[in-house]
């Protein structure tokens, strides 16, 4: 019996508030960003309700402002973002034989840090009202935005921002030093490839973003001019700054995407994945030129012939590594045995869809073109047919797939292709009539329209399709909920053609994940030793004693001073005679000052602690360890 089974209630939860066990963070991450992402799905229900029909007024104007701001935020940060942490943390250390990520303590710091940062940022909707100047945030249209919206936006991501940074530095360096011996970077699984080129443009493109979100707070709550064109300063880098991360940020998502793809073609196709060098180098490139092309965003500003033409030359070039990915999983799978399981199918069609984002992606990069498309339902259509056609596709996909070895149990396969084919029809009922709303001429982001100018059966259809989706989301929920409360325990390698470490272990997975280090003879490591040997792994090292780390709950009392330090920062400015017209006339609060330095206090007692505590970790025994490996412990 394991001891997770001997566990209370109180003692689990006490567990995973302290864990810094990679594969119980991947749990928190998963749930946490689960529940941002029914509140984002909530929030697009309430657009397509609004929208549903001509001259609606389901909601207000103002609110339908602040919900489109919202549902862009919640979904892009809080739920992609952490969903895919998810299955770094649960695949990605194992898939390279480690026995945790390089820093335990930042791992859990990392989670914190983003759950604090967005459920301050949710709390907007009952203290004052929620951001409402679009998830973008330009800085004309923030800088006027009445009320505490914009502050909520500006320190909530600069909280959920900083554990973001913190996962991509942790994975980067997990990554480069913590490999099992054998594993070279030619023999990493795409999986991992994915998460290491991903974190890599989270180093380097969060830190535009903190900046541009620290001139916005410096603009919005103490008076500085750094956005303020009739006081010198320039509203376009806001721009800059943000498109700088914001292009990048697609790639974060898409890139983990294509390895969670990239994983389950070949086990479903029963081929090893065709063109693995290509597939790696076309991911680096992928992540290079991301960096290259972030002013497509901007072909309306007025740059100039020269800046347009030069960033649409990159946005066409980034379109070959991708289609060297694309050709490479049509080959894996052509002439493959092919099993239809559900994260195939999600794998399969999420071919189509996501190249159909992609065309309209080049279509864009024309500037010329671009000008009549950029403020309308187009684009609208393009963005959703990437992000939910490449990324949401992943995400119920790799869910299918890994949930065996996340929970040790394997989903319904009946109400996971329901699930499918309803997300699936409902997926493009949705937006495929979204290119053809913005041609027509469709403004994006209004909140109305009036009768009789050819939107209403399309806006209507959209709508019904968005229900589609949510009725698919709520299937798939409820298949969660009745595999984990009576569904069949499965054991290691759950569906029987795993080509890769993390289907080596047993299930559930010890918190050691492995009791000796293993020797890696190739690409695709199980496989070759299912191929050529016993199908155990060669280990790279005899028994001995190992070290881990001790849980700690100084990562939740880090985030949780910054949670309330924020609150403090935003209530000191009201009032205040620097703070913008925007902002002025709120009461002032004489408790704000105290209430920032108590959480200021609560995150460096917290640093100090850490510091002068000496916690050296714990060592498990070859005796314990022993006892664990035949199921005593």
């Amino acid at each position: 019996m394991s001891t997770q089974s001997k566990k209370g209630f109180g003692s689990t939860i006490w567990d995973y508030l302290t864990t810094v066990d990679h594969k119980k963070i991947a749990i928190l991450y998963l749930i946490a960003g689960g529940l941002f992402f029914a509140v984002g799905g909530i929030e697009a229900m309430l657009i397509r309700i609004q929208l549903a029909v001509p001259e609606n007024d389901f909601v207000t104007a103002g609110l339908f402002n602040e919900i489109i701001t919202m549902h862009g935020t919640t979904m892009i940060f809080l739920a992609a973002m952490p969903l895919l942490f998810g299955y770094m943390n649960a695949v990605v250390p194992l898939q390279i034989g480690a026995r945790d990520v390089a820093f335990p303590f930042l791992n859990a710091l990392g989670f914190w840090l983003f759950f604090f940062g967005g459920i301050f940022l949710n709390l907007s909707w009952i203290l004052g009202g929620a951001p409402d100047a679009g998830w973008t945030s330009y800085a004309s249209l923030s800088l006027e935005s009445a009320g505490h919206g914009i502050n909520f936006y500006a320190l909530g991501l600069q909280i959920s921002g900083a554990g973001t940074l913190i996962a991509g530095i942790n994975f980067v360096a997990t990554i480069v030093n913590m490999r099992a011996p054998g594993m070279t970077y030619m023999r990493m699984p795409l999986m991992t490839w994915t998460t290491f080129v991903a974190s890599t443009l989270i180093v380097f493109a969060f830190p535009p973003l903190t900046i541009g979100l620290f001139l916005l707070i410096f603009d919005r709550m103490f008076g500085t001019s750094f956005f303020v064109a009739s006081q010198g300063g320039n509203t376009i880098i806001w721009e800059h700054l943000f498109w700088i991360f914001g292009h990048p940020e697609v790639y974060i998502l898409v890139l983990p995407a294509f390895g969670i793809f990239s994983e389950i073609i070949p086990v479903f196709a029963r081929k090893r994945l065709f063109g693995y060098s290509a597939m790696v180098f076309a991911t680096v490139l992928i992540g290079f030129l991301g960096f290259m092309v972030w002013a497509h965003h901007m072909f309306t500003v007025g740059l100039g012939p020269v800046a347009n033409a030069i960033f649409a030359v990159a946005t066409m070039a980034i379109a070959v590594p991708t289609g060297v990915k694309i050709f490479n999983w049509l080959l894996t799978v052509w002439g493959g045995s092919v099993e239809f399981t559900t994260p195939m199918l999600y794998a399969l069609f999420f071919i189509p869809s996501f190249v159909m984002g992609g065309v309209t992606g080049v279509m864009q990069a024309s500037a010329p073109a671009d000008y009549q498309l950029h403020d309308s339902y187009f684009i609208v259509a393009h963005f959703h047919y990437v992000i939910v056609g490449g990324v949401v596709f992943a995400l119920l996909a790799g869910l299918h797939y890994w949930f065996p070895l996340i929970a040790g149990k394997m989903l319904s396969e009946k109400l996971g292709k329901i699930t499918f084919w309803l997300f699936f029809v409902g997926f493009h009922l949705t937006f495929l009539i979204q290119h053809f709303l913005g041609l027509w001429g469709m403004p994006r982001r209004v909140f109305t329209y009036l009768p009789g100018q050819g939107y209403d059966i399309p806006n209507l259809v959209s709508s019904i399709g968005a229900l589609l989706m949510a009725i698919a989301v709520i299937i798939e929920v409820t298949n969660v909920v009745i595999t984990l409360a009576k569904g069949e325990k499965v054991g290691r390698d759950a569906w029987g053609d795993g080509r890769t470490l993390e289907w080596a272990l047993p299930v559930p997975t010890p918190h050691y994940n492995f009791a000796q280090t293993p020797l890696v003879r190739g690409l695709d490591a199980l496989w070759i030793e299912k191929k050529h040997g016993d199908g155990k792994i060669l280990p790279a090292e005899s028994l001995d004693e190992i070290h881990m780390p001790n849980n700690s709950f100084t990562p939740f009392m880090q985030a949780f001073g910054l949670f309330v330090a924020a609150f403090g920062a935003m209530y000191f400015a009201d009032g205040k005679e620097w703070a913008l017209e925007a902002v002025k006339g709120l009461d002032e609060k004489p408790w704000a000052v105290f209430v920032l330095i108590i959480g200021l206090g609560i995150t460096a007692g917290s640093m100090i602690y850490r510091s002068v505590k000496d916690d050296h970790g714990h060592h498990i025994s070859k005796e314990e360890l022993l006892e664990y490996e035949r199921g005593e412990r």
